[in-house]
């Protein structure tokens, strides 16, 4: 049986308290993500070639497609457990959990499977060029066998919390994480792998992070479950977990897709245009990541809140929420901009590939503080289930407002058009989920 004060944090804590709890280590836990995606680029970066830093930038969204698909069971299977579990159905969390665990490991040995034959069609696509091919095959070669243990460990890296464990929730991510960051300079440069080493790295951290969470389980200290007599895909379970982990996921799976766009793009203006763009988006990426992280952190305690029709506490949470992330994502913003050129300094060596980084970061940046307000809001609509909305929302970000931008935007404004397309989703894609957020209210929450 659950711990009572698992879930009594949940239910009766002070909000503030409520809502630090859980968001802290999710915000962790995301930012070991992007640790390990920064360690990579920086320590290929030590081998001042330009052309790795340039195949590790068209790579990457690739691996990313694995950390989607664990998004859609763990974000999926998050919702629906932490409503299950403010209604008291514990044996139905348990078949969720179940279900997620083992539709992970399938995916994402398919997905594998499908990169390593169509390799080739796949290097075409990202926008490979003659001189980036070969490490950017090396590189995706070598990080697909990390793809099951990949979904395995996005998705309980988020379904974790959904039981009240948001620290244990992290250390999967964090334990595997370091271990990619204490790898990298020992593979890449003291070994001279160079982006083999990188990929491996990746590969060993991905197993270790997935194992700790197996064992976890295993263990029998969870009120969730992985074994395969849990598994099943009746009384809804897997609907209710696709339902909302598939509009949920679209949003890490068009983020991937639109970087794979504007690389293909963006290489028409040469390596050092592509390298320059990957090395931007990383100015803006510790603001995404964290207000991503405090999203994914409120989601089961609103859901559980919606579960136990505690709609006050809902709405005291969600007011809360929606300040401070803002707030952290203004500071986070005005720190970037502030030091952008100590950012880029620290990954990139080449002149020509500064100066667009330069450039297309400070264009990133003029919006990137919505992103707080955006992501507390889409959490919401997960954490109430509201599967249309989530879908709509998911859809357009990165998707219906950005890919048709960068296309136009790029014909009128050259490489520069390809990073002012980020700002016109952030405003567009904000204004529409308040709007959907309050129309969903509306619907579904009685004097609220």
């Amino acid at each position: 049986m659950i711990e009572k004060d698992r879930l009594d944090v949940f239910k009766n804590a002070p909000v503030s308290r409520a809502v630090m709890i859980n968001t802290i280590p999710a915000i962790i836990s995301i930012l070991m993500v992007l640790i390990y995606n920064l360690a990579d680029t920086f320590f290929i970066g030590q081998t001042h070639n330009a052309l790795l830093v340039a195949a590790v930038s068209l790579a990457t969204p690739v691996f990313l497609i694995f950390m989607g698909l664990g998004t859609v069971f763990g974000i999926g299977g998050t919702s629906v457990i932490s409503r299950a579990m403010g209604e008291g159905r514990y044996d139905y969390a348990k078949k969720v959990s179940s279900f997620c665990m083992w539709c992970s490991v399938g995916v994402g040995l398919l997905l594998s499977l499908c990169i390593w034959v169509f390799m080739d069609a796949t290097l075409s696509w990202i926008g490979a060029s003659s001189d980036t091919w070969e490490p950017a095959k090396t590189y995706l070669s070598i990080i697909c066998l990390a793809g099951p243990f990949a979904v395995v460990s996005t998705c309980f890296s988020n379904l974790i919390r959904a039981e009240g464990q948001s620290q244990k929730a992290m250390m999967g991510l964090l334990i595997g994480n370091l271990l990619n960051v204490v790898l990298d300079p020992i593979l890449i440069l003291l070994f001279g792998w160079g982006i083999a080493g990188a990929a491996l790295a990746t590969v060993i951290g991905n197993i270790i992070g997935a194992g700790y969470y197996i064992v976890y389980f295993l263990r029998g200290k969870s009120a969730l479950s992985i074994h395969v007599k849990h598994f099943t895909l009746k009384h809804h379970v897997a609907t209710g977990v696709l339902a909302i982990g598939i509009p949920a996921s679209l949003g890490s799976f068009l983020m991937s897709f639109s970087n794979i766009i504007v690389n293909s793009l963006m290489s028409t203006y040469g390596d050092m245009a592509v390298a320059g763009i990957g090395v931007a988006m990383k100015v803006t990426i510790v603001t995404g990541m964290v207000s991503i992280g405090f999203g994914q952190g409120i989601q089961p305690l609103l859901g559980f809140c919606v579960g136990a029709n505690l709609w006050e506490r809902f709405k005291h949470v969600l007011k809360f929420s929606v300040i401070t992330s803002l707030a952290i994502s203004l500071v986070l913003t005005g720190l970037a901009y502030l030091f952008i050129d100590q950012i880029i300094n620290a990954f990139l060596y080449n002149q020509s590939a500064h100066d667009y980084a330069v450039t297309l970061g400070c264009i990133l940046l003029s919006t990137s503080f919505l992103s707080g307000l955006f992501f507390v809001l889409s959490s919401a609509l997960q954490a109430m289930g509201a599967a249309k909305e989530a879908l709509i929302i998911n859809l357009s970000r990165q998707g219906f407002i950005y890919i048709p931008a960068l296309f136009v935007l790029n014909s009128l404004f050259f490489a520069n058009g390809l990073a002012l397309a980020q700002p016109v989703a952030d405003v567009l894609s904000a204004g529409l989920v308040i709007f959907l957020y309050y129309r969903t209210t509306k619907r579904l929450i009685v004097n609220l």
